[in-house]
């Protein structure tokens, strides 16, 4: 089973690789971006008998960091 778990800083949270891609943008000439947040994808191969629980487990402690970061699981 495919397993995508997308990993987002929650909001509040300052994002300074979100403010360095807003000012690139800018500086390459897209004036039209107003905000970047920044985050990542881990994609993992599980064998069909790992439970959601087991999935939010490998979330909480290890994949994403639950005090600043808040995380989705999808599941193919």
């Amino acid at each position: 089973m495919k397993v995508t778990v997308k990993i987002m800083l929650k909001n509040g949270v300052l994002d300074p690789q979100g403010k360095a891609i807003e000012h690139a943008l800018d500086t390459l000439g897209f004036e039209g971006v107003e905000s970047v947040r920044q985050g990542k994808i881990i994609e993992l191969d599980v064998s069909d008998n790992t439970s959601q629980n087991d999935i939010e487990k490998m979330c909480e402690q290890l994949l994403a960091n639950p005090v600043i970061e808040d995380y989705e699981i999808q599941t193919a």
